[in-house]
């Protein structure tokens, strides 16, 4: 299906335009002022294990939770480019605040890119834009591991009403969003990968507290678990089957905007670990203590890193509005894997960085300290785990050709 046959908006002229005015200096300022905010509060964020409610609310007065949502909705019109400028911006500052904001665009991306034709979601799109609204995710469920293409819970539906009871062992954020989008298998009798997606407000659902969230890091992201009871009209389910909207936007923005989060507390260790070197050289006359070495190696995996990131965003603007592209056996097998491959390169860079620093990264008290950026990376890897994603990625990858040369 080429881009005139795809459900996926295509941005009009118009909108270009907007976008592409000032674009620059004016995310920077936005983002800087939020990024200043969330660095204030990190700390306390990470010892109280907080939501980081002054960096929302910060993004909120700089109207960053709404960016993406489409000029004619009320909002800045902004690319997935600009979203990870954000995300690894944040990640800088605040692992937990760059989280949460990436968690809350992928949903709003949902929305811009597959909710068009449906009265509620555009009301909603525009609600983002004018009272910035922070989104939640429901994709976790009972023990499914998070699995996300497999629901237990199922919508019931009843004329123009519908009911869901969901066991979320994981709701990031949930009982400070706004609205939520989850995942339901499409009836009773529907099986567990026919699924839709709903965007809900607080008005559609209520959250019955089951699990705490006491961990080692990523504190800040509040990742409760809850009973998710949901009595609303059907209007709130997407128009399109979530099979669509996970391989064309949920798994690329995600993956795209997790790891420019993830890319930015590496760059943050890493950063650390330079000034921690200098600090050491002019301390001994100029003369490069032997840690240099790991930093070096660090500065060399972060740019791996944002290259990897980089490629794989590029990809995916290559094929943003094209279906058929978008669903190919290679994009799908390179952005699903760029969510392995950046969360390990994350936690090997943030190693890195600490171990140029040694006692002084180690220790919890000091300048030069790397623990708590340690602690949120080292989240990466299980966040939807990496073991399930690379065995269900297998088999597609044995049906994908090897290139047979360096361009192919």
């Amino acid at each position: 299906m080429n881009v005139q046959d795809s459900t996926l908006h295509h941005p009009a002229p118009g909108e270009v335009e907007h976008l592409l005015l000032d674009r620059g200096s004016m995310f920077l300022q936005r983002m800087s002022a939020v990024a200043a905010q969330a660095a204030a509060e990190a700390d306390e964020v990470d010892r109280q294990a907080r939501f980081p409610k002054a960096a929302i609310d910060a993004a909120r007065q700089q109207k960053l939770l709404g960016m993406q949502i489409p000029v004619e909705f009320g909002g800045f019109g902004a690319s997935v480019q600009d979203i990870a400028e954000v995300c690894y911006t944040l990640g800088r500052a605040c692992a937990s605040t760059a989280m949460i904001f990436a968690m809350h665009q992928t949903k709003v991306a949902c929305l811009v890119r597959h909710g068009r034709g449906n009265a509620h979601i555009e009301a909603l799109m525009r609600r983002i834009a004018s009272e910035q609204l922070l989104l939640a995710s429901s994709t976790t469920e009972g023990q499914n591991g998070g699995n996300i293409r497999a629901s237990a819970a199922a919508i019931s539906q009843s004329g123009d009403e519908i009911t869901l009871l969901r066991d979320a062992t994981v709701i990031s954020y949930g009982a400070e969003a706004d609205g939520l989008v989850t995942i339901a298998r499409r009836a009773d009798d529907a099986a567990a990968s026919d699924q839709v997606l709903l965007a809900l407000t607080v008005d559609d659902y209520s959250l019955k507290p089951t699990l705490g969230w006491e961990t080692l890091g990523m504190r800040g992201t509040c990742s409760k678990g809850f009973e998710l009871k949901v009595h609303c009209p059907a209007d709130r389910v997407f128009p399109e089957s979530y099979d669509r909207i996970h391989v064309q936007t949920m798994t690329p923005f995600a993956h795209l905007t997790w790891s420019s989060a993830w890319a930015g507390v590496a760059a943050a260790a890493v950063q650390r670990a330079q000034r921690f070197i200098r600090k050491a050289a002019r301390s001994a006359g100029g003369q490069m203590p032997p840690a240099a070495a790991h930093f070096t190696a660090a500065k060399m995996s972060l740019a791996k890193f944002r290259a990897m990131i980089s490629t794989n965003m590029d990809a995916f603007i290559a094929r943003e509005y094209d279906e058929r592209a978008l669903s190919s056996l290679d994009f799908q097998s390179s952005i699903t894997l760029l969510k392995v491959e950046a969360s390990e390169l994350a936690v090997e860079t943030v190693m890195r960085a600490m171990r140029a620093c040694g006692l002084s990264g180690y220790r919890n008290d000091g300048e030069f300290t790397i623990g708590r950026h340690l602690r949120d990376v080292l989240s990466a890897p299980i966040m939807i785990n990496n073991d399930r994603i690379l065995a269900n990625v297998s088999t597609s990858s044995l049906m994908s050709a090897v290139p047979t040369s360096l361009h192919d």
